[in-house]
C-alpha cells in the first residue's frame, strides 16, 4: 500500500508561533481522529524562530482527499493564516517502500536493504 507523508515548513513571526500551535491543538487532537490519518504533527522548530515544522502520514490518496474537505483541516488553514503567515513550503511524498534504518545486526543502513531488485 502506498503512504503519503506531507512534510514541511511554515514561518510566521515568531512571538506567533506558540499561540498558534496552541489555538491549533483541538485542531490538531481531531486531525488525529480522522481514519487514515497516521501522524499528524505541527511544533516549533527550535532552530529557527518563527518556524513551524509540519509532518503528517497518511494511508492513502483517498485518506488525505478526506482531511483536505473536513473541519479539522479547513480551521487549521484558517488559523495558522490568522496568526500571520510569512510563507510555507509543504509538499506531499508518495511512499511505496518502508522499511527499518537498522538492520538486524543494529547497523544503520541508507540502502534499502529488504527491496528485491
Amino acid at each position: 500500500m502506498t503512504k503519503i507523508i506531507i512534510s514541511g515548513i511554515i514561518e510566521m513571526p515568531p512571538e506567533n508561533v506558540a499561540p498558534a500551535l496552541e489555538a491549533g491543538r483541538p485542531l490538531i487532537e481531531g486531525a488525529l481522529t480522522e481514519e487514515g490519518c497516521l501522524d499528524y504533527d505541527w511544533c516549533p522548530d527550535p532552530l529557527h524562530p518563527g518556524r513551524i515544522r509540519v509532518f503528517e502520514r497518511w494511508e492513502s490518496e483517498a485518506a488525505l482527499a478526506a482531511h483536505f474537505e473536513c473541519d479539522w483541516y479547513l480551521k487549521m488553514r484558517d488559523n495558522i493564516g490568522s496568526f500571520g503567515l510569512t510563507s510555507a513550503d509543504v509538499s506531499k511524498y508518495r511512499v511505496d517502500l518502508s522499511e527499518p534504518v537498522y538492520d538486524e545486526t543494529m547497523t544503520p543502513r541508507a540502502d534499502f536493504f529488504t527491496a528485491k531488485d
